[in-house]
């Protein structure tokens, strides 16, 4: 054997709607009418039963006006050295977050015994405490 006398396995695709002598035209093979032969039914629909996201009850708001800050806790901090200066700017260039969004917020999870001077948009009251406590200056931007 050799590789042009090798042949595929696959099955063609039946080609539907192509004239009556094909086998499968007209209808093509939907049968007559009926929800079946429709090319498309509405997402969520149910048959005419109410449909599961008008029978559950609504709750809560969504605030339009939500500002979602890019969030890092003091063990991240910890990859810098001794007296640099943080700025959302070196975290992303750095790679520690991927996008600012909002701002930056820095919470308290982990650590930090550096000094470090952490310029950022909020601070929760832990962290700011934990940077100060290791010597460090928290500067909001």
């Amino acid at each position: 054997m050799k590789l042009h006398e090798l042949e595929t396995n696959r099955e063609k695709r039946k080609r539907v709607g192509r004239g009556m002598s094909s086998g499968s035209g007209k209808t093509s093979g939907r049968g007559q009418k009926g929800q079946k032969a429709r090319s498309k039914v509405r997402v969520g629909f149910e048959g005419g039963q109410t449909p599961l996201f008008q029978r559950l009850p609504k709750r809560g708001f969504t605030n339009i006006h939500r500002k979602e800050y890019a969030i890092i806790n003091l063990d991240a901090l910890g990859r810098f050295d001794e007296g640099t200066e943080v700025t959302p700017e070196l975290l992303l260039e750095q790679g520690v977050v991927s996008n600012l969004k909002a701002g930056l917020k820095v919470l308290s999870r982990g650590s930090l015994d550096k000094k470090l001077t952490v310029k950022a948009h909020k601070f929760s009251a832990a962290a700011k405490e934990a940077i100060e406590a290791a010597g460090g200056k928290a500067e909001v931007l």
